[in-house]
């Protein structure tokens, strides 16, 4: 799976969310260019499908194995353009 179909994917399932289906149809509109999508913008596409609840319906609608590997082509992506800095510590956890 490409980034491209990785963001057709969330498009597919945004409709009922504009915000979302502006950024998505904006990132998807981009790749298809040929042009890159910050990254800022493909973490604000994950966490906003995860917070208006979308995950369930990508899940349903194209199964487990293709949303996984939607979530790890996103996160790929993120990563590449936006590595963590060597020797900064993880976020420490908070037990309550």
């Amino acid at each position: 799976m490409d980034l491209r179909h990785a963001t057709r994917m969330i498009l597919s399932e945004s409709a009922a969310h504009p915000e979302l289906l502006r950024v998505t149809r904006q990132a998807h509109d981009r790749l298809a260019l040929g042009q890159q999508v910050a990254h800022t913008d493909l973490r604000w596409m994950l966490r906003e499908a995860a917070r208006k609840n979308v995950y369930p319906d990508l899940h349903s609608r194209y199964g487990a194995a293709a949303f996984d590997e939607m979530v790890t082509v996103l996160c790929r992506e993120i990563d590449r353009q936006d590595p963590a800095p060597v020797g900064r510590a993880p976020a420490p956890v908070h037990h309550g």
